[in-house]
């Protein structure tokens, strides 16, 4: 006889919606499809990403994207998504406000901005809601969190609560942590002739804003950069240096968001494989 639950969906093909298609939530999903869920993105209509190489937001740019072997493709409509997902591919959409839901029944919706803040996720969007980093509330708001931040706790499931706060400070990476990070000096257009896995070095000018130099602080790889001719304010991370100077950290997908991707998976099979 089987144990089967006539009320528990199969989970083969089971539908997800991930709010964002930033390196985070590219690394979600690419462990959800790997695990055999049809994923869809639903994307800004200029997203900026930093680290583009594994980025599946791009294909917004340029109407595909490859990160370790998956693409993932621009949809024009929900229409598009079943026909995406047949070619074993990613569906990504430009739908800040996740109207697509009107179309395709989502059993999971994950918000993976990691935008510090809840931009407008709900537990009645979804059977399962996930929520990403800071600024979500567990159970009031989403029915699962989880925590983004990297220690002892990167990626616990929160049920109860909240993960921790965002506190401004870069994850550490061979000893350096704010260091790492390029900034803009003004607000402008950012405009750069060097590329992506570039070596630099400390002090060298790797691309200007309204005339003045984003000016490297330590040696190493451009892991990320944003794309020239983006509009950027103040203090916007537009860049990454890799001390480690690796080459092939480049355009393969981080520990922090295969971790994370991971919890996700989890935070699935949790609520409906029972």
């Amino acid at each position: 006889m089987s144990d089967h639950n006539p009320n528990t969906p199969n989970l083969a093909g089971l539908h997800v919606l991930i709010k964002g298609a930033g390196e985070m939530a590219s690394g979600v999903a690419y462990r959800l499809h790997q695990a055999g869920f049809r994923v869809a993105m639903s994307e800004a209509p200029a997203p900026l990403a930093v680290r583009r190489a594994v980025s599946f937001c791009e294909a917004v740019h340029d109407g595909a994207k490859t990160v370790e072997g998956l693409t993932a493709r621009l949809a024009a409509g929900p229409a598009d998504f079943a026909g995406i997902w047949d070619a074993g591919e990613l569906p990504v959409l430009v739908d800040p406000a996740m109207d697509c839901r009107a179309q395709v029944e989502f059993m999971v919706i994950i918000d993976a901005l990691l935008a510090k803040k809840n931009t407008g996720l709900s537990r009645d969007m979804a059977p399962l809601t996930i929520g990403l980093g800071p600024g979500f509330v567990a159970p009031q708001d989403v029915h699962l969190a989880i925590e983004t931040m990297r220690g002892h706790n990167l990626g616990r499931l929160i049920y109860q609560g909240s993960p921790a706060a965002n506190t401004g400070e870069p994850g550490a990476m061979a000893g350096y942590t704010y260091e790492r990070v390029l900034r803009s000096p003004a607000d402008g257009v950012f405009e750069t002739e060097t590329e992506l896995g570039q070596a630099v070095q400390a002090g060298q000018a790797v691309a200007h804003v309204a005339g003045q130099a984003v000016v490297a602080q330590i040696g190493g790889i451009l892991r990320g950069l944003i794309r020239p001719g983006s509009r950027v304010e103040t203090g916007w991370k537009v860049g990454d240096v890799d001390p480690r100077g690796r080459l092939e950290y480049l355009d393969t997908i981080s520990e922090k968001a295969r971790a994370i991707g991971g919890s996700v998976l989890e935070g699935i099979l949790h609520a409906f494989n029972k």
